[in-house]
């Protein structure tokens, strides 16, 4: 299970593929694609296992299924190295 780091409001803006975030708990602002603002509007909502990830990305893009559970670990490790998510 996957969590937003708490005291998070996730705040972007968003244009074309790509957004601007602002880290309020770092202070931070960080350049994200697409990918990571669907698993982040997922974890808005509460935290969520790698299958609710990864059916929102599906349903989101056109995904490899073999290549998806290794992009999807690779996007959470670069969240979790932004301080955006955590493990729960």
């Amino acid at each position: 299970m996957w969590r937003v780091i708490p005291g998070q409001s996730l705040r972007w803006r968003e244009w074309d593929d790509e957004a601007v975030l602002f880290n309020e708990l770092s202070g931070a602002t960080h350049h994200l694609g697409t990918a990571a603002l669907c698993v982040l509007e997922v974890l808005r909502d509460g935290p969520a296992g790698q299958d609710a990830l990864a059916d929102s990305l599906r349903a989101a893009f056109d995904v490899d299924e073999t290549e998806l559970p290794d992009q999807l670990a690779e996007l959470l490790d670069s969240l979790v190295r932004l301080d955006l998510v955590e493990a729960c």
